[in-house]
């Protein structure tokens, strides 16, 4: 059964419609525009940028970013780099040093511009961790451009995993190939021999939702680390939102549109096909090749599109959809920078608080039980230290954020609960308490505060359900081949012409752009064929007819 929504015929027809102006929804929209495509791209908020987003609201005069702030993924992605932002207005800035994590003793782990540097720091912390330091930067850059390219691209990425298993013989063979899978708990132990690059790594790994001894997750931590190393975590100078403006600019500048307050209620179906969307002020817009839907899963199937439109297999499948672990993020004006007990060699851009790997295997098995972490994994940026626009000369502008349950599991209560405002402040003061355990005198440099509880940060972006940066879990079970559930792993959905190009889709979450990209290029693929295919068929149909008319009765 289709869905009813009429879409009325438009003068000016757009060949696709773009929900969402999110990095992926914009980088969908600028690929298509590139291909000559005319791309009209719908956002519910008053401003694109989906989660990449800045602003003055915790003070005048310092720049927070809304959500996201550092970008390795993007520097590293084929895809952002491959669309020239920086014509548009984009400049990349690093910090001195990209990462840090205090340690106790008033020492630091910290990743340094050059790998050396950073090689002698461990190795003071812990002789030979130096050299396997160095050991594990020889192997990534064998290795990297291919497994990230592997990563990012459409699955299955048969050209870069075709490089890869060339390679695999001549790094370690089946032994690589063990370490990839390796939890980073056991990937830490058996690389180094001190707690300094244990913890980079495992912190790294924290970002996402998998365990600490889950496979998977040493991937992610060498990934992260690799990246800091060899790229180091880059934010746009002026804010986050300059990334946006770019995305944005460069679109228009290609013929393509981005209307924003424009809150998609439903993608229209006819016959199998999405034709249009519907807006909730009742307006039709008609899409004459496809739509790209950066929204998450469960809001594009059941939601944008009825279960009636979609096989029963998909609705079974999406029962088991998996959301990552809630999100508070805490912003602070402050004013000077943060006064750390000890100061770090290099002033990192991002610092990870954390006593322990073991302390940060305890928070992930807290969060699957359903409760607040005791001793989670801070994460924390100086962004005045990366940025001097960010701040007035001489004060900082700091967040931190930590992960929380979707529902939070309370005693005598039968039912999980949320993680409300009045639990956001009692995380966001805990937090300050971590700090000052660190730089004792935080609170006292503080000017404003501003506390984005799960809430909250949904309510400023729709595909942020329970405050879930990822768009979904990150752990195996629903990667690759099961993103966003078994049996898709790739942007096409069950209704011809529409894509799923949010991080619910394979390759998942980060600012790399690779979910637009890849739906970019599928609904440019099936067009082509759809293309080429009626070219060859028409003629034939065509003879036939006449074939047939000119038969005696």
């Amino acid at each position: 059964m289709d869905s009813q929504e009429a879409v009325r015929p438009d003068s000016n027809p757009h060949d696709a419609v773009v929900i969402g102006a999110g990095p992926n929804g914009l980088v969908a929209a600028n690929l298509l525009a590139d291909a000559g495509w005319r791309v009209l791209v719908l956002e519910a908020q008053s401003a694109p940028g989906g989660a990449v987003r800045s602003d003055e609201d915790v003070r005048a005069g310092w720049v927070h970013d809304t959500f996201s702030s550092f970008y390795p993924l993007a520097a590293a992605s084929p895809t952002i780099q491959g669309l020239g932002l920086e014509r548009f207005g984009l400049e990349w800035i690093r910090a001195p040093a990209s990462l840090g994590h205090p340690l106790p003793g008033g020492r630091w782990a910290v990743v340094h511009p050059r790998r050396e540097d950073t090689a002698a720091s461990l190795d003071r912390l812990h002789p030979g961790d130096g050299d396997a330091w160095l050991r594990a930067c020889a192997l990534w850059d064998r290795v990297g451009d291919d497994l990230i390219t592997a990563l990012l691209s459409p699955f299955p990425p048969v050209r870069a995993g075709a490089r890869l298993a060339a390679l695999a013989p001549r790094v370690g063979g089946l032994a690589f190939v063990r370490d990839l899978l390796l939890p980073v708990r056991r990937l830490g132990d058996e690389w180094f021999g001190g707690d300094a690059p244990k913890l980079l790594l495992a912190g790294n790994a924290a970002h996402a939702d998998i365990a600490m001894d889950a496979p998977g997750s040493g991937l992610m931590g060498l990934l992260l680390a690799m990246l800091g190393q060899t790229h180091g975590f880059p934010v746009p100078r002026g804010g986050a939102g300059r990334l946006t403006a770019a995305l944005v600019a460069r679109l228009e500048s290609v013929g393509g549109e981005v209307r924003t307050d424009a809150h998609v209620r439903a993608v229209v179906v006819r016959s199998g096909r999405a034709v249009g969307v519907t807006l909730d002020s009742g307006e039709s817009i008609a899409a004459g090749r496809a739509v790209l839907a950066d929204v998450s899963a469960p809001a594009l199937f059941g939601g944008l599109v009825p279960w009636s439109d979609l096989p029963d297999r998909l609705r079974r499948r999406m029962r088991s959809f998996e959301w990552d672990a809630g999100t508070i993020k805490v912003d602070w004006a402050l004013n000077g920078p943060i006064p750390w007990a000890a100061t770090p060699e290099l002033t990192p851009g991002t610092v990870h608080l954390a006593d322990s790997v073991a302390d940060l295997a305890i928070a992930g098995a807290q969060l699957s039980a359903g409760r607040v972490p005791e001793r989670g994994l801070v994460i924390l940026g100086q962004m005045a230290a990366t940025d001097p626009t960010r701040a007035p000369v001489g004060s900082e502008s700091v967040w931190a954020y930590v992960h929380v349950p979707q529902r939070v599991a309370v005693a005598d209560q039968p039912h999980p609960e949320i993680v409300d405002e009045q639990r956001a402040e009692q995380a966001a003061n805990q937090v300050e308490g971590r700090i000052e355990e660190f730089a004792p005198g935080f609170r006292d440099r503080v000017l404003d505060r501003r506390v984005l509880g799960p809430a909250e940060l949904e309510r400023r972006d729709e595909n942020l359900v329970g405050g879930a940066l990822n768009g979904g879990t990150a752990a195996i079970h629903q990667q690759l081949f099961w993103r966003p559930v078994p049996g898709l792993g790739r942007p096409e959905t069950p209704i011809q012409g529409l894509y799923l190009a949010s991080a619910s889709a394979h390759p998942g979450g980060g600012v790399h752009g690779a979910c637009g990209s890849n739906a970019a290029r599928a609904a440019l693929a099936h067009d082509r064929f759809e293309r080429v295919t009626s070219r060859r068929l028409l003629p034939a149909a065509v003879a036939r007819v006449g074939s047939l008319g000119k038969r005696r009765p």
